[in-house]
């Protein structure tokens, strides 16, 4: 399982980063986080204590269906959904399409923070 290398940036900051980027102006490094939060709040809300513990029975008990992971968790399906989904776009966890079923996978369980306050 991988670790994610996450930054946080203020949106204003990122947004001319992207267009310094686009323009070829900026090429980022290798080791450069891949995922981008706002704000330590809209990290911290993906990267709850709830949802970490959620990732971790994800990780110990692989559960085959999102039924099975909300019984696991004692969380009702649609919130357990909602949550995943937003896992899932920011790599955490796939939820992997099966016949009528969606499985959760834990993609990452170590997460490396960023995060420089660009002192003069």
């Amino acid at each position: 399982m991988k670790a994610l290398n996450i930054g946080i940036m203020p949106r204003e900051q990122f947004q001319r980063r992207a267009l310094l980027i686009a323009s070829g102006k900026l090429k980022p490094k290798r080791d450069e986080p891949k995922i981008w939060f706002g704000s330590i709040k809209s990290l911290s809300q993906v990267l709850s204590e709830q949802n970490m513990l959620l990732l971790k029975l994800i990780c110990e008990h692989q559960p085959e269906t999102l039924m099975e992971l909300a019984e696991l968790s004692g969380r009702h399906r649609g919130n357990l959904s909602r949550t995943l989904k937003t896992m899932e776009r920011y790599g955490i966890v796939e939820l992997k399409r099966q016949r009528h079923t969606i499985k959760p996978i834990a993609k990452a369980s170590q997460f490396t923070i960023h995060y420089d306050i660009h002192c003069a």
